[in-house]
């Protein structure tokens, strides 16, 4: 929008560098140029201003297919005023000389033509498209069909306008068409998906399978271990009892052996004392056994001697000196 600043006589405009404006005064064509600003007088003067900057245009309308479906076509296309002279001779982009504002819709009426332009090629298009076709190749075909038209365009070439480029977003059926379509798709996903569940419960089976297998081996030989060193244990107390038993026997061989030897040693030496013994006579046997005995009987420090036991001995000492 032109900045305009009013005096009592004369006003003053001054636009935008995107914007290029056209004065005629009764007529006549005094100024033309972007991004300038002149005086005017405002009851003799028109105004035009043309946008002359790229514009992005949305477009969305549903077409039909060669098999009768609905589909919704979603583009854009980007635009600009090349010849904004040109321009404002066709379309209406006069401004009110007070408020700088446009008097008409000259940015609507670029959209339709461009709209209806390019919206009249993609039905064309793709009414000879069965819709499988038409969401499969239609984004590019559409592009392609939609852009080379606008460029071929007369009335926009007679315009002024330039296309700069077409873009397509999505092409789509309607909603229950879009979900039946994806209905096989997503079965077959759901199919994989469940394929790859059981592949992997097959294989966490099988490792649990495989670890189970390795732990029962593992006891297995923990167990054969564990009876070959009971065995072993055996076999070595048994060697161990032998060896005992044999030592015992050898101890208990030897211990008789001394036994014998030395009740043999006595025995001979008690013998030898008995034929000591032989030629002595009774009474220092006798003499020799008390003494003996007298040995072996505890101390006494008192004896007391009766003659009941004197008169026995007397008389036999008597008898034998006699």
């Amino acid at each position: 929008m032109a900045d305009i600043s009013r005096y009592p006589i004369v006003s003053h405009l001054r636009s935008s560098a995107t914007m290029h404006v056209l004065h005629l005064d009764r007529g006549q064509l005094r100024h033309s140029g972007t991004g300038t600003s002149f005086w005017f007088r405002p009851l003799h003067a028109v105004l035009s201003e043309v946008p002359v900057d790229d514009r992005e245009l949305p477009l969305l309308f549903h077409a039909l297919t060669a098999d009768f479906q609905d589909v919704t076509v979603q583009a854009s296309l980007s635009y600009r005023v090349a010849e904004p002279d040109r321009a404002a001779l066709r379309l209406d982009f006069s401004l009110d000389p007070g408020t700088g504002r446009w008097q008409g819709s000259p940015l609507d009426q670029i959209a339709s033509l461009l709209v209806g332009t390019m919206q009249q090629h993609v039905l064309d298009l793709v009414a000879r498209m069965p819709l499988a076709r038409a969401l499969s190749e239609g984004i590019e075909q559409i592009r392609s069909t939609g852009a080379a038209a606008l460029a071929g365009d007369s009335r926009l070439g007679e315009t002024g306008i330039e296309v700069l480029g077409v873009r397509v977003v999505a092409v789509r059926p309607q909603p229950e068409v879009e979900r039946a379509l994806e209905t096989p798709t997503r079965e077959r996903i759901q199919t994989e998906a469940d394929r790859a569940g059981y592949e992997r419960r097959a294989l966490a089976v099988e490792r649990e399978r495989t670890i189970s297998e390795n732990e029962l081996t593992s006891r297995i030989e923990l167990s054969r271990q564990e009876a070959e060193l009971v065995a072993q244990r055996g076999a070595n107390a048994r060697r161990e009892a032998e060896e005992q038993a044999a030592a015992q026997q050898v101890r208990v061989a030897a211990e008789a052996e001394r036994t014998r030897a030395l009740g043999q040693a006595e025995a001979e030496a008690q013998t030898a004392r008995l034929g000591a013994y032989a030629d002595v006579p009774a009474e220092v046997l006798w003499a020799l056994t008390a003494q003996e005995v007298a040995e072996h009987l505890p101390a006494v420090e008192h004896l007391v001697l009766t003659p009941e036991l004197l008169s026995p001995v007397l008389a036999r000492l008597a008898g034998r000196s006699a």
